[in-house]
């Protein structure tokens, strides 16, 4: 069944865990995410990015990921990735997709807080929740890139203020992830955590978590953390098997046998990650 994001977060909170969202970039990854909570009897989140829809329409996205619900008994959101435009996010609104993510993060705080309102105001009388972004995320994800120079810790107070003035259902916040591969292991923020968390009461988000350990991600979820995003680690698992068949057998040429294996690799890789998070069983 197809819920909102703000639904699955909301009992997350209640109970203290994090729901796992997974980038959605093919059928097959698809159909991984949504075999790894079945089996992990685990509500699930499957975000879309800019890059996934120019790659396999939006249209594609939209009802691959709606059929994959209707035959889940686990419930799923279908969530809009750093949507950093605002016709983009009405575009997706209008395919229903269930929650978006507006990104204005690149932008003045008050203008950041502007839009958001706007996408609320659109989104919240049908039920679609919304994420807003405050701080900068190191990195590259499909089109949106930010050099590490570039990136910001989010402010505790801003986070508040923002909040307040907003309405907002959850806060991605910037404490020390990054998109893509780390050199090296990253270093959460965590007393900025704790003072985000003790100024705001909605849920809030980690992006960039691929490659974070897995006690970091345990000890975020315990100060607060309701979603927490995956994809490098979901396109390593992926890629490699399909590297590591078709090494094996150089002349296979039926892909179904090379993006099987593919896909078995991913549903491991998504069950490993939903038992960090603690959602195994909350379905």
């Amino acid at each position: 069944m197809l819920v909102s994001v703000h639904e699955l977060l909301l009992k997350a909170d209640q109970k203290g865990y994090a729901v796992g969202a997974f980038n959605a970039n093919n059928m097959e990854i698809i159909q991984a995410i949504v075999e790894a909570a079945e089996l992990e009897q685990s509500p699930v989140i499957m975000q879309a990015s800019q890059g996934a829809i120019n790659y396999a329409g939006l249209e594609y996205i939209t009802q691959m990921v709606t059929i994959a619900a209707q035959q889940a008994t686990i419930p799923v959101a279908l969530h809009l990735d750093h949507g950093t435009d605002f016709s983009q996010v009405v575009r997706c609104i209008r395919s229903g997709f269930t929650s978006v993510m507006y990104d204005g993060s690149k932008l003045p705080l008050e203008e950041n807080i502007a839009v958001t309102k706007q996408v609320l105001a659109m989104s919240r009388p049908i039920g679609v929740s919304v994420e807003a972004e405050l701080g900068t995320i190191g990195g590259t994800e499909d089109n949106v890139h930010v050099d590490q120079r570039d990136a910001l810790f989010t402010n505790p107070e801003e986070a508040r203020y923002f909040v307040e003035q907003t309405g907002v259902d959850s806060l991605a916040i910037a404490i020390g992830t990054a998109h893509g591969r780390y050199q090296g292991e990253p270093q959460l923020d965590f007393a900025r955590l704790q003072r985000i968390k003790d100024l705001v009461k909605i849920p809030l988000v980690l992006h960039g978590s691929s490659g974070v350990p897995d006690d970091a991600i345990r000890q975020a979820i315990e100060l607060g953390i309701r979603k927490v995003n995956i994809d490098t680690n979901i396109r390593e698992a992926f890629v490699g098997e399909m590297r590591r068949i078709i090494e094996e057998k150089p002349d296979e040429i039926d892909p179904r046998k090379i993006l099987g294996p593919a896909r078995q690799a991913t549903v491991e890789i998504i069950r490993e990650k939903i038992r960090v998070f603690g959602s195994s069983g909350h379905a």
